[in-house]
């Protein structure tokens, strides 16, 4: 197992690609990215005896456009269908929920309420909420926007009615801004993995034996 988890890396260098749109798993504190994914990457390259190269990226979606490009080694994404198609997932370690943010004088309250007509959702693209909305919305219109927190950021600017997000990251962003806030309920729940870049990759079952290694000590239980 320890020579296919070594493969993963290139002679000692591991390149992770975090995805630091998603504050619920990396945060940065004085100038350090701190977190799940920064940790989780870390023990892997204890593991492997590797050298971590950040790559940093500010969406999902980006760092899913890289995936063929040989630009990173390992990365922490949420699970879907679509993804599977052109990279390799390890069984899921952790739960995410997201949810909308709304104008504080809205009348949207739960996330029931917003599948209304005449309501206009901004979303990040590629994002794994973006591709559920795809799904569930039959009456409010969905607007695309790109990183997590360029939606935000146009968000604020009064022209749409909701943004929708991870809840850590929502609630991190708008924390002190009394005139938006987030609704209560749950959009969907996104399934977080290690990601192999390569679709079918072999050394995943590697990676999955290292992850189920990492839940038995309780190593998740400082976080989650």
């Amino acid at each position: 197992m320890l020579d296919d988890l070594k493969k993963i890396s290139n002679d000692g260098i591991l390149r992770v690609a975090f995805n630091i749109g998603n504050q619920a798993l990396i945060q940065s504190v004085d100038n350090k990215y701190v977190g799940v994914s920064p940790a989780l990457a870390q023990r892997l390259a204890n593991e492997i005896d590797a050298q971590i190269i950040p790559v940093i990226y500010e969406s999902a979606g980006n760092v899913l456009t890289d995936a063929a490009s040989n630009a990173w080694d390992v990365a922490f994404l949420a699970i879907n269908e679509l993804r599977a198609e052109s990279v390799s997932f390890t069984n899921p370690y952790f739960t995410i929920d997201t949810t909308y943010a709304v104008h504080a004088n809205s009348n949207l309250y739960h996330v029931k309420d917003i599948d209304q007509k005449g309501i206009n959702i901004l979303t990040s693209s590629g994002s794994a909420y973006e591709i559920y909305l795809n799904k569930i919305l039959q009456n409010a219109k969905l607007i695309y926007s790109g990183t997590p927190f360029e939606s935000f950021f146009e968000f604020q600017s009064g022209t749409y009615d909701a943004v929708a997000g991870v809840r850590a990251s929502l609630e991190m962003y708008f924390n002190h801004n009394k005139d938006i806030r987030i609704l209560l309920g749950n959009l969907t729940s996104v399934h977080q993995a290690m990601v192999l870049p390569i679709r079918n990759d072999p050394r995943i079952s590697a990676l999955n034996i290292f992850l189920n290694s990492v839940v038995t000590d309780k190593f998740f239980d400082q976080y989650f």
